[in-house]
């Protein structure tokens, strides 16, 4: 967590990855902040809510493994009211705003695509450290469908 200035500060300095705003807050991911990450020994694990953010951040010099997380419209909104967000007619906004980015950006590879309606948390983990461990390679996905 950090200020508006301090991401501010960050930008001048040319020291963000990428930046966005979104339900009313500021997010951005820092060279420093992921250098110290992988410098740890340990993996950096973003959560990107734009194509453009997944592509910006792979200009930091790693290894990176581009997960596509999706479930429908109607998944979605059950779950936030599960979960007692307040502000499910914004998120369901931003869901629109996702699936048109990601129709806009059809031919973006991604390691690997996880519907996860029909994918337990820990079967998507465990898929994801497949893809670390085996090293697998990104590539266009049919999108289009997955989004339908």
């Amino acid at each position: 967590m950090t200020t508006t200035e301090h991401i501010e500060e960050l930008s001048r300095a040319g020291e963000l990855l990428y930046r966005n705003a979104r339900y009313d807050a500021e997010y951005a991911i820092d060279r420093h902040g992921v250098s110290g990450i992988v410098e740890r020994g340990q993996i950096p694990v973003l959560h990107m809510g734009q194509v453009a953010g997944a592509s910006a951040v792979g200009n930091f010099p790693i290894r990176w493994v581009k997960v596509l997380l999706w479930c429908p419209q109607d998944v979605t909104e059950e779950r936030c009211k599960g979960r007692g967000d307040r502000d499910v007619d914004a998120r369901i906004k931003v869901w629109h705003e996702t699936r048109q980015d990601l129709l806009n950006h059809a031919g973006e590879p991604w390691t690997l695509v996880i519907d996860t309606q029909h994918l337990s948390p820990a079967k998507a983990a465990q898929a994801i450290n497949e893809a670390v461990t085996t090293g697998a390679d990104a590539k266009v996905r049919e999108i289009r469908k997955l989004v339908a």
